[in-house]
């Protein structure tokens, strides 16, 4: 971490503190009467707005920074808790398990709340736009998949359109999970971690892969601290099965989004498969080039998954390139 990365951080806290008690703090029921949780910093009638599809076991509490930023730059901001993570309904007795029945579940709550609540308050005749990150970037493809004409653009950041299986064969991968699943539905109504995973336990800095900044990872390592409703540990069997299902989905379904869509790609990441990125990027492309202007990802060398809460050196870049992006689809 750089002493500029901490100087960033600091100088903006108050604001950002200030700014967060302005926020609209709500829920809604999302499919089979899940109530999902969300933000929302909507002053402006008619600007933009732009809402955000977290990753795996974020909530909408690690997003203040970003949110703050955004609205600094005139967009009206959403942020979604989806199903069984951060303040939304949790998906298993053990409210830790990352857990989820049916993948696409996530993209029809995202729809629901983009059609109900977003739409309502931002600037007539303009949708909205998209903002994802990891495990929200495939719940934002499917929505584009599934809701063609819902949203203006998107911006998918590290999404995860192939989870990185560690060097274990894809066909061994696949055995475990689907026949782990299987076993767990005939077994118990209670869904099974996957082999290695358990309940919540952040992570010391110095093991972490998602972020080289010291001061950002502890900022969201206490805010989890001091909600502990908003903490999540690891994923089920039943979790991965759809994991592996949505990504198939995807590129089974690329002929189907007809919205443009601008792909950040961390350059050192070990979450998510990053060759996913660039197959799908290039299939976008070959399909109509406005799509995916450049037929492969915005590379940020050197940055791990978690692009908007890099150090400032990174995340500077996603952002940078977001907003100008954004403006030039004006």
């Amino acid at each position: 971490m750089t002493n500029n990365d901490q100087h960033t951080i600091s100088s903006s806290s108050n604001e950002i503190d200030a700014f967060w008690q302005t926020g609209i703090f709500s829920s809604f029921i999302g499919v089979d009467n899940v109530t999902i949780n969300y933000a929302q910093f909507a002053t402006d009638i008619n600007a933009e707005c732009i809402v955000i599809s977290p990753g795996r076991v974020e909530s909408y509490i690690k997003y203040q920074e970003l949110a703050f930023e955004l609205h600094q730059h005139g967009y009206n901001t959403f942020i979604i808790d989806h199903r069984g993570q951060g303040l939304s309904q949790r998906m298993s007795a053990n409210k830790h398990k990352g857990h989820v029945v049916t993948f696409d579940d996530y993209s029809h709550d995202l729809a629901t709340f983009i059609n109900q609540y977003v739409n309502k308050s931002c600037a007539q005749n303009i949708k909205p736009i998209l903002l994802a990150h990891s495990m929200g970037g495939a719940i934002a493809t499917r929505v584009l998949q599934l809701y063609p004409d819902l949203v203006k653009a998107a911006v998918l950041s590290s999404p995860m359109f192939a989870i990185n299986n560690g060097g274990i064969p894809l066909w061994l991968a696949k055995a475990l999970i689907h026949s782990g699943a299987l076993l767990n539905k005939v077994i118990s109504n209670e869904p099974w971690y996957f082999f290695g995973q358990g309940n919540y336990n952040p992570k010391s800095f110095a093991d972490n892969r998602i972020t080289h900044s010291k001061s950002r990872y502890q900022r969201f390592v206490n805010r989890y601290q001091l909600q502990p409703k908003a903490q999540l540990g690891g994923v089920t069997f039943q979790w991965l099965a759809q994991a592996l299902k949505v990504n198939a989905d995807i590129f089974n379904d690329i002929s189907k989004i007809n919205t443009p869509i601008l792909i950040l790609q961390a350059g050192e990441d070990t979450i998510v498969d990053n060759a996913a990125q660039d197959s799908f990027c290039e299939l976008l492309h070959q399909q109509n080039e406005s799509l995916c202007q450049t037929g492969k990802p915005i590379r940020i060398d050197g940055a791990y998954h978690e692009l908007f809460f890099e150090q400032d050196k990174y995340r500077q870049q996603a952002i940078n390139t977001t907003l100008k992006w954004l403006a030039d689809l004006q």
